[in-house]
């Protein structure tokens, strides 16, 4: 489908690739790995023909077509709805739409087969194209992605740049191109929007290529691997765990072939230091050393995988109780975020708050540190709590002009400039590098110094919003074990599986506007959640938050659920349902008519299929909507 061919890419003096091949074949799912400015976004950037490859050469089918969803998406702008603009991915097929519509308001005073030809020519087109499911794949896609049904008709610029990022991912899945390249997906995607675009990806006919720092989300979706190292295009068979095993075998390989080498030259430097200027072995030392000028260096392993050992000091021991929080009310004018919920959190607590945005995750954070009111209820800060809150909105709060160093040293720690350089380096600031100054730093960067700054904060109770956006996996990884070492409390709300995995012993989730806890690890709440949506299908439950369980399954709830008569709900839930039904029965027996070429030979006949079949689509958009509401 596409291939690669001794591609050479320079930016500057800086190599990014240097006699680069790879094939693409037409299902590929490949994830494109590799450390921060090795080139993916690049790579991307190349086969869209954004970039000019230096040397070598990118070929591809005439019939390939590409999809590519990067972050400059985020400044298209427009008062359109957010569901216009994911149609605008059916061009052909709207355009297709308003001529038949212009047809169809003929035929109230022209019936002449010339029309009807007409007509049936554009409709069987349309249907070729989707035409009549367009409308519904677009919603299906947005609600997948987070949307609501009421907020499809709000125009795009009325969202933030995270959610317009998701229209454009819409927009771009709809186009369903024969390869798709997404570059950092999931970055604005909260966890069931990521798992909806897995099972998504899994489907997908195409070839894909993710560039993801999520590796639970690479794992998921890809079949192959490839890692930008070197200038070179590595590619694994298999998805990011086969990756890090495969490596790991072909590192000790290289590592053994390395340290093979290594002694074969000492040896020869050794018999040439020691018999050159002897005149009965020159000749055979002159021929060692015309050997190791033509030998081909093996290069030692390279150490990407950085270790840290953090000493984390605090000023003062909590008590037992870090937190106490009852029956907190919160509300944003009429808006319900929060009613009767009961917030414990104990000493040594790990905790991860997950579950989808717009849920009040952030809200609630802002009420545990108290830099927001409830509207009702009690907060109550343990003995001897210091708290320390990390949020994106902090980058903000570092001093451009500052220095890295100067940044840490300001922050208020005590410590020496080694003991900060020792930190620092754990986060991958080494060198000469501490000396940079915030403002030329990149996104990853300052989120990584302001990171710094918290875990030397010397809090004891730590609240981390996001920590791992603008994250590379090396960087990840250094957080998890910062994390693991740390002997306070702290609260993580985080998207990235891997990362809850591992430094959370407690979820909390947000369900029915009260705060729940599961007393385990993720995986373990993410198999009772398995668990409990199949116990709710097999009761026949549409709504799976309230399925039934054994008592020894309940989470501890943090909130005092109240219950509500739903039978009259239920009753017209089951009357939905059933009309739902039958208006689908009615819909395919009207597209099965317009398909039928015999159809389009009776002028009446086909008006007033057509007419119906517009009708009949109409009341089930609206059934729809109402069975949305009453689930």
């Amino acid at each position: 489908m596409i291939s690669i061919s001794d591609l050479d890419f320079h930016f500057g003096s800086r190599t990014l690739y240097d006699g680069a091949n790879l094939h693409i074949k037409p299902k590929d799912k490949i994830g494109l790995i590799g450390l921060n400015g090795t080139g993916k976004s690049t790579l991307l950037r190349l086969l869209v023909g954004e970039y000019k490859a230096d040397g070598g050469s990118i070929s591809m089918s005439k019939d390939v077509t590409l999809g590519f969803l990067n972050q400059d998406l985020l400044s298209y702008d427009t008062h359109e709805s957010i569901l216009h603009v994911a149609m605008q991915a059916f061009e052909e097929a709207l355009e297709l739409q308003k001529k038949i519509d212009d047809i169809l308001l003929q035929f109230e005073t022209d019936y002449s087969d010339d029309l009807v030809d007409k007509l049936a020519s554009m409709q069987e087109r349309f249907e070729a194209l989707g035409g009549y499911t367009m409308q519904a794949r677009a919603e299906e896609i947005l609600e997948g992605l987070g949307f609501t049904t009421e907020e499809l008709a709000k125009p795009l610029k009325t969202f933030s740049g995270g959610w317009r990022m998701r229209v454009m991912l819409a927009k771009i899945l709809l186009q369903q191109p024969s390869l798709l390249l997404l570059d950092e997906p999931t970055n604005h995607l909260d966890l069931p929007s990521i798992k909806w675009i897995e099972n998504y990806l899994a489907d997908y006919e195409g070839a894909v290529i993710i560039v993801s720092h999520d590796r639970e989300f690479l794992d998921r979706t890809t079949n192959t691997t490839v890692e930008v190292t070197g200038g070179k295009l590595v590619p694994y068979a298999g998805n990011y765990s086969y990756y890090l095993e495969e490596k790991e075998e072909r590192n000790a390989i290289q590592k053994g072939a390395f340290e093979n080498q290594q002694s074969q030259i000492r040896q020869a430097e050794r018999f040439i230091e020691r018999f050159k200027a002897k005149a009965s072995k020159a000749k055979q030392a002159q021929s060692r050393v015309k050997m190791l000028d033509k030998l081909e260096r093996i290069d030692d392993v390279a150490q990407d995988a950085a270790k840290i050992n953090m000493k984390f000091q605090f000023k003062v021991e909590p008590g037992r109780h870090i937190l106490r929080m009852e029956h907190v009310l919160k509300k944003y004018d009429q808006k319900l975020i929060f009613r009767d919920t009961h917030v414990h959190i104990e000493r040594g607590d790990k905790i991860a708050l997950i579950g989808a945005n717009g849920k009040g995750k952030s809200t609630l954070m802002r009420l545990v540190a108290g830099t927001e009111a409830p509207t009702a209820g009690k907060h109550q800060l343990g003995h001897n709590v210091i708290m320390s809150f990390y949020a994106q909105h902090q980058l903000e709060s570092l001093t451009l002009e500052n220095e890295i160093i100067q940044e840490m040293n300001e922050a208020g720690s005590k410590r020496n400039e080694m003991e900060l350089r020792s930190v620092l380096g754990s986060f991958l600031f080494t060198g000469e590098e501490v000396f940079k100054k915030i403002k030329v730093l990149s996104g990853g960067e300052k989120s990584r110094v302001a990171l710094a700054k918290t875990l030397i904060s010397e809090a004891n109770f730590l609240l981390l919003d996001e920590p791992t956006n603008h994250l590379d996996m090396v960087s990840v990884n250094i957080l998890i074990q910062a994390l693991e070492q740390y002997q306070g409390t702290f609260i993580v709300i985080s998207h990235d599986r891997f990362f809850v995995e591992n430094v959370a012993t407690k979820i909390w989730y947000i369900e029915d506007y009260q705060l729940k806890e599961y007393p385990g690890t993720y995986a373990e709440y993410e198999q009772w959640q398995e668990d409990r949506e199949k116990a709710a299908k097999k009761a026949g439950l549409l709504n799976p938050t309230v399925a039934p369980k054994p008592a020894a399954e309940q989470p501890k709830v943090l909130a005092n659920d109240h219950g509500h008569d739903a039978k009259k709900a239920a009753r017209e839930l089951a009357e939905v349902e059933t009309r739902i039904t039958a208006l689908e029965k009615e819909l395919a027996l009207y597209e099965a008519q317009l398909a039928d070429s015999a159809t389009y030979a009776n002028a009446a006949q086909l008006k007033d299929a057509t007419l119906k079949f517009e009708a009949v689509k109409k009341e089930l958009a609206a059934q729809t909507k109402r069975w949305e509401e009453l689930v």
